[in-house]
């Protein structure tokens, strides 16, 4: 709020100052609303992707010609119906099939050298060379 006037002669209140002044602090707080409105939106967002899951798959040797892989995601959920391959080293799918209700894949260890995936989808791999799985 201002006050106009001269010296000595008194001030004089300027009630369309005032008005000014209110509409600018009105359109403040609305700017500020849509600010932070903004960037809830955004939040809401980006929120899945920093709660994303991790996949997991760990594979051990029976001992008796068979490979038992074992899936799941960091937060806990289930791997069941996930695909896992197995492929030889320059890429050809030997073995191909789908992480049971257990979220387990056993199949018979293939003579060559071979590397197991576990493909839960984008950003969700995991790849096991052959020579790291042991009894």
């Amino acid at each position: 709020m201002r006050f106009t006037g001269s010296k000595g002669t008194g001030s004089k209140y300027d009630p369309q100052e005032t008005v000014l002044v209110n509409q600018r602090r009105k359109c403040m707080t609305i700017y500020r609303a849509s600010l932070m409105f903004g960037i809830l939106i955004l939040g809401l967002i980006f929120a899945p992707v920093s709660m994303a899951h991790t996949p997991l798959c760990s594979c051990y040797d029976n001992g008796d010609g068979t490979i038992t892989c074992e899936g799941g995601f960091s937060d806990g959920s289930s791997a069941s119906g996930v695909e896992l391959r197995v492929e030889s080293t320059d890429g050809k799918v030997l073995i191909k099939g789908k992480m049971s209700e257990d979220s387990e894949y056993t199949f018979d260890k293939p003579s060559d050298a071979y590397k197991v995936l576990f493909d839960a989808g984008e950003g969700h791999m995991v790849e096991v060379d052959g020579k790291e799985i042991t009894e």
